[in-house]
Formats: C-alpha cells, structure tokens, sequence
C-alpha cells in the first residue's frame, strides 16, 4: 500500500516511515501542508497520515480544502492534540480515523488496515478469493490452505490486484504501489514480479491483458 505521510517533526517522520516500510508498506513523507497539496495531487497514494501541526498550512486546513476539492483519499490524522473539540474539529473536517501521539505503531498499522478494509466494503480482515487467502496483518498468504512465500513486493503487487478482480491494472499504475520517491524502478520490475507470483501460485491465477496490463480473474 502506498502511504503519504504529512509531519514535520524529522525523529516521528522517520521513525514512522521506517515502521511502516518494514511492515511492507510505500511510505512517501512531506513535511508541510503545501508540499502536501502537491503530493496529494499527483493521485497516487492510497492513504493520507495527517499531523494537524503543519508550518505554511495547517492539517486541518489541507483537510477541509481536500474535501472541499471532493478528494476520496482516506485521512488518518496523527497528532499531539489530545483535547475532546480538537477531536471532534479533525473528524468534522473531514479525516475517517485520528490517533494521539504518542502511539504504538502496531497501533497506527491495525488502523491503516481497518480504513482499507472499510474503503474496500469488507468486514473480514482477511482477503479472500476463491482458495487464495491474503491476511494483511501477517502478510500471510495461504493457496488452498498451504503457505506460499511470497517477497514484500510480491504480496504488495498481489495485494492490489486481488482488491479489483477482473480488473487490469498497467505497468505503470503498479509501478506507482510499489515504489515511492527516490526509489530507482528497473524496467523490468512488475514483469519479474509478476513471473515470480506466476510460478508461485499457478499461471491460471495472473493474466496477461496485452496491451492494457495484469489481472486476477473475477471467478478465481
């Protein structure tokens, strides 16, 4: 999953962006509400992590007007303010979750997978499609009740297709949920991947719409 990471504090906005990397996330950080709006534009990330206390514009601000704007992006907010109204102020403005500092990061991941699964329609915390189940928590895949191993990338690029079956996804738009700024992308990459799921869990399970890009069958 590709998060946008807005905070300008440098030791939360590292460490948090470290902790979700390691749990298998694309985590891009902006330390400001106007590089914000800029990131946000370019549609490509999936969640926003909001702190409120942002220099040239407040979280809040970015919010409303992102709203305003009718951008769908699911909003986190992630602050110090602990009072009731700021509450009730960040949840009015628009944001679907908001999280105290300090916090856990477990925390922080259940909830990025709690909005997704609401984003989704699902009520399961499991992904499941015919005998190939994907437990976000774990990043455990099962291929009628046996593990299959899978690379962090490998899951992340089964992940997204698994959310839209029948629905083919370009090169290009799966390149933009595996790779964040600065993150060299060798020409190659989806195809690799793609082969490696291939071999991994059957042919049958990955298909080839030439010209148009890759996706997992609507009747598994």
């Amino acid at each position: 999953m590709r998060l946008l990471l807005v905070e300008d504090d440098p030791m939360i906005g590292d460490g948090v962006q470290r902790g979700l990397r390691q749990e298998g996330h694309t985590v891009d950080w902006v330390r400001d509400g106007a590089a914000a709006t800029l990131a946000v534009a370019e549609g490509v990330h999936e969640m926003l992590l909001l702190d409120l206390g942002l220099p040239h514009l407040s979280g809040l601000d970015l919010l409303a007007s992102l709203r305003r704007q009718g951008v769908e992006l699911p909003v986190l907010v992630i602050t110090a303010r602990d009072a009731v109204a700021d509450r009730v102020k960040g949840l009015d403005a628009g944001a679907d979750d908001y999280l105290v500092k300090p916090f856990d990061l477990d925390e922080l991941s259940a909830r990025i997978r709690a909005l997704m699964r609401r984003r989704g329609g699902r009520a399961s915390p499991l992904i499941e499609h015919g005998a190939l189940t994907l437990d976000p928590a774990t990043r455990a895949v099962t291929l009628e009740g046996r593990p299959v191993s899978l690379s962090g990338r490998e899951f992340a690029l089964l992940r997204a297709l698994l959310e839209r079956p029948g629905m083919p996804l370009s090169r290009a738009q799966l390149e933009e949920r595996l790779y964040g700024w600065g993150e060299e992308v060798e020409s190659n990459a989806v195809e690799v991947h793609i082969h490696s799921l291939r071999r991994k869990l059957g042919a049958a399970w990955i298909r080839n719409v030439r010209g148009v890009g890759y996706l997992v069958p609507e009747r598994p």
